[in-house]
């Protein structure tokens, strides 16, 4: 016989659940409005708020937690669309930068009218200000330890 779940468990198995629709319900309204994944929203978001508008390739997998194969095939896929620009790095010249490009603000900022509304809509409508507070410090919490981990 198996015990019964922990309410810990029973939280993380929510979350999970949670997180995978709301970011499938996201990923069809992108779609339906003709933009593209929300993946490249992530990777035009981190650009525009980095130093710049330009990270190393490595540096722009971490803060995505993206792969660096991943993050290669995906800013070839976003440079192709014009949206980021890859380069040697000016500093060492060994490792590639990846730099936005206006194109790449302007459609970050096309897709985030469609991810706020969704975020409103799908999320916010959901829970009230004061557990929306208690939630991030939740996470939060949940980031820095991990990030403290070895």
């Amino acid at each position: 016989m198996t015990a019964s779940p922990t309410p810990r468990q029973i939280a993380w198995a929510r979350f999970v659940t949670a997180q995978a629709m709301l970011l499938d319900r996201i990923e069809a309204t992108l779609a339906r409005s003709e933009l593209p994944p929300l993946a490249w929203y992530d990777v035009l978001w981190i650009l525009e708020n980095a130093h710049g508008g330009c990270l190393r390739m490595s540096d722009l997998a971490r803060k995505g937690v993206i792969s660096r194969s991943n993050v290669t095939r995906l800013t070839d896929r976003m440079e192709k669309a014009g949206l980021v620009v890859r380069a040697d790095c000016p500093e060492d010249g060994r490792g590639t930068t990846c730099s936005l490009t206006d194109s790449g603000r302007r459609m970050r900022a096309r897709m985030w009218l469609v991810y706020r509304g969704q975020i409103d809509e799908l999320f916010g409508s959901q829970i009230s200000a004061a557990e929306a507070a208690s939630l991030a410090q939740m996470l939060e919490r949940i980031i820095e330890n991990l990030r403290e981990l070895p």
